[in-house]
């Protein structure tokens, strides 16, 4: 008989991503049970006086909790983190809760495992604490796949090779700036003059209308399939990394660069200047050091081949599998 886990999915959707990447690679293991927690106003209380409570939690509009222990609980964010606690002292004990992202200084030995991103080494770090680079992502072999047998022909009439160009955009009150904009655009255009084909580019909310102006206009003469912040078709984000010969992706965001290592093709990625906090460089040089990508303005960025596919959902699915 299959054992059963919990997922303990809030609003927070870089979060939810994470975990669907890890219940991926669990594949038919565990007999997995979505429980959605919704937040009163009071979620905002820090962990350490929340403890083993429920207390934050909306309990009219999150799902039922009580009344059955499960084998595993699978908190993905500080916030859920208080509520895996009390799960397992409803249980008295006996359910194993497991934690993904650091959930703070607070009851880091109830967890038998936490898993941690290598930027975050930083923070308390206890025994039971598992480290990994990036976050775990749902790009895989079978995922890549479908998606290049479902977008190659919407791409077919452009030149190749082609060249995925995903762009983030401002991150904590640091705006994505037009000197960073210009700069993007024009090592796009530098990339595209000595390897020629055409670039499927997508932007986000945080990129902002001025930038991405900007980045358009320098890349106005190159061949193009685009998916810019508030277009109504189908989101293609999948089919860009699929289709893509090389991916160059800014450096905002973990998941964005993460998703474009786990492809196996190379992965260019941009830093601009002034905008990226110390973390997010942790982060970056992380993938430079494994070779799962290279700066974008690196000599040899043209003939960079990645060491390796980044894969953390594979490696975090192990170790729960081997906790049991």
């Amino acid at each position: 008989m299959k054992k059963i886990l919990w997922v303990l999915l809030d609003d927070r959707m870089g979060s939810v991503g994470q975990a669907r990447g890890v219940l991926q690679a669990l594949g038919s293991q565990f007999e997995i049970i979505e429980k959605n927690i919704r937040y009163s106003r009071w979620a905002r209380i820090p962990n350490f006086f929340k403890g083993k409570s429920l207390l934050g939690v909306d309990t009219t509009k999150s799902s039922d909790l009580k009344g059955f222990a499960p084998d595993l609980v699978l908190s993905i964010s500080r916030r859920t983190a208080p509520v895996a606690r009390w799960i397992q002292k409803q249980s008295k004990a006996e359910t194993r809760i497991i934690q993904l992202m650091h959930p703070g200084n607070v009851g880091l030995g109830d967890f038998d495992l936490i898993f941690v991103p290598e930027h975050d080494k930083g923070k308390k770090s206890v025994e039971n604490m598992q480290y990994f680079i990036g976050c775990p992502h749902r790009v895989t072999e079978t995922s890549i796949e479908i998606a290049k047998e479902k977008w190659e022909s919407a791409f077919s009439h452009l030149p190749k090779p082609l060249t995925s160009i995903i762009v983030g955009g401002s991150i904590k009150g640091k705006p994505f700036s037009i000197e960073n904009a210009t700069q993007l655009g024009r090592e796009i255009k530098n990339i595209h003059d000595k390897i020629g084909g055409s670039v499927l580019i997508t932007t986000s909310r945080r990129t902002g209308v001025e930038a991405e102006k900007v980045i358009m206009s320098e890349i106005a003469d190159i061949p193009q399939y685009t998916f810019l912040w508030g277009d109504k078709k189908e989101n293609p984000f999948m089919g860009f990394l699929s289709c893509a010969s090389k991916i160059i992706v800014t450096g905002d965001s973990v998941s964005m660069c993460s998703e474009a290592c786990g492809t196996g093709v190379p992965v260019l990625i941009f830093s601009g200047k002034n905008w990226l906090t110390p973390k997010h460089h942790r982060f970056i040089n992380s993938l430079f050091e494994g070779e799962y990508a290279i700066s974008l303005n690196h000599e040899k960025s043209q003939d960079f081949k990645p060491k390796q596919k980044l894969n953390p959902a594979n490696l975090i699915a192990k170790k729960i599998i081997d906790l049991n």
